[in-house]
């Protein structure tokens, strides 16, 4: 990763080899909106040399529930392109499928060393409350019970209301560059 953008109500870091006094002055305007709006991202990509990613929502898991009610079985990282994705941004992937392959889950560390997942769902499963089931189970697969962070792009609409049936917390907003 080259650069991060993150804000959330009213804050916002950038994390980039630029000068601040440069950032304070593309975001002088209104620091609030400007970080994370499509002028100042294009300007940060031009200054660091990378292009930036998808605007997305970065939710956080709540507590592990006593019981998933779901069935996973750890596979070893495949093809699937979201575990090729995975790799590409994570260290320490681990890949998880239903019984039936129908449902997918990736985790990993990403930003800051967080542990980070992604859940897909076949088309043929879709509309059955699996991706839910995926969210609610995947706190679960956390080593120590430690924090859980998701990033959906909120376009992706039935992603972010899978997360948010299964009480995850939007927390924040999030823009990663990569070479």
């Amino acid at each position: 990763m080259r650069a991060l953008v993150v804000g959330g109500t009213a804050w916002h870091v950038v994390a980039a080899d630029v000068d601040p006094a440069w950032v304070a002055a593309q975001v002088a305007p209104d620091p609030i909106e400007v970080p994370l709006g499509a002028r100042f991202l294009s300007a940060l990509a031009d200054e660091v040399g990378a292009e930036p990613g998808v605007l997305d929502a970065v939710l956080v898991a709540p507590p592990v529930p006593v019981t998933a009610g779901l069935d996973l079985v750890e596979v070893a990282p495949g093809e699937h392109p979201r575990v090729i994705r995975a790799l590409a941004h994570r260290t320490g992937v681990r890949v998880w499928t239903t019984p039936d392959a129908d449902g997918l889950v990736t985790l990993g560390r990403g930003v800051c060393g967080r542990w980070e997942v992604a859940v897909e769902v076949e088309p043929a499963a879709r509309g059955r409350g699996l991706g839910t089931a995926l969210a609610v189970a995947s706190p679960g697969l956390v080593p120590d019970g430690a924090p859980l962070w998701a990033q959906v792009a909120p376009a992706n609409t039935a992603s972010l209301r899978s997360f948010l049936a299964a009480g995850w917390r939007p927390v924040a907003a999030e823009v990663l560059f990569t070479p």
